[in-house]
C-alpha cells in the first residue's frame, strides 16, 4: 500500500489545497443541504455582519454542484500546476486571495447577484497562462487571442444581461487581476 501512494506526487500545493478545499465545501453543502452555502457565496448583505467580510473571499470555494466544481477544475488542475512552477507557491496564492477580493468586492458594488465558484480564477489563471513564455518586451500572441475569444465574449453576455447563474462579472474581474499581475511581474509597470 505505502509503495502506491508514493507513486503519486502532490505536485502542485496551492492548486491541489484548493481543490480538495472545493471538494469538502461541496460535500458539506451537499450534508447541510446548501444551508452551508451562506459561507462560501458572496453578494449584498450588511456591512455590519462580520460574515460578510469573510465571504469577499471564501466564494471561490463554494460550487452549486459537482459538474460546476468540474468544469472549472479541469483547467484549473491543467493551467495551475503550470502557473505555480512558474511564479511560486506563496505569489500564486497571493494572486488568487487578491482576485477573489476583487471579485467579492466589486460583486458587493455592482451586482444584486451572488457570486460562488472558482471561475473567476481560471480566467486569471487563462490570461496568466499566455505570459508564461513571454519574450522580455514582447506582448505574448496568446494573450491577444485570449483577450478576442475569452474577455470580448465575456463582455458581450455581460451586456446582454444573460438570465444565467454565471457571473461575467466575476470572469472579467478573473481576467481583469491576470492582466494586471502579468503587467507588475513581467513588465514592473506598478
Amino acid at each position: 500500500m505505502k509503495k502506491f501512494i508514493n507513486m503519486f506526487s502532490f505536485n502542485s500545493k496551492v492548486i491541489l489545497s484548493y481543490f480538495f478545499i472545493c471538494l469538502i465545501v461541496l460535500f458539506l453543502a451537499k450534508i447541510t443541504k446548501k444551508k452551508s452555502d451562506v459561507f462560501f457565496s458572496s453578494g449584498r448583505s450588511s456591512l455590519l455582519n462580520p460574515l460578510t467580510y469573510f465571504t469577499l473571499i471564501s466564494h471561490i470555494f463554494g460550487h452549486a454542484s459537482l459538474e460546476h466544481l468540474t468544469h472549472n477544475f479541469i483547467l484549473i488542475l491543467l493551467i495551475g500546476p503550470i502557473l505555480e512552477e512558474k511564479y511560486g507557491s506563496i505569489l500564486l496564492l497571493k494572486m488568487m486571495l487578491l482576485c477573489a477580493l476583487l471579485i467579492g468586492i466589486v460583486n458587493f458594488i455592482f451586482s444584486k447577484k451572488y457570486v460562488y465558484g472558482s471561475s473567476g480564477i481560471l480566467y486569471m489563471f487563462i490570461v496568466l497562462s499566455s505570459f508564461v513564455n513571454i519574450e522580455e518586451g514582447k506582448i505574448p500572441l496568446t494573450f491577444v487571442f485570449i483577450c478576442l475569444f475569452y474577455v470580448i465574449s465575456e463582455v458581450i453576455n455581460l451586456l446582454k444581461r444573460k438570465k444565467d447563474n454565471v457571473s461575467h462579472l466575476g470572469h472579467l474581474v478573473g481576467a481583469f487581476c491576470g492582466v494586471l499581475f502579468a503587467l507588475f511581474i513581467h513588465y514592473h509597470l506598478f
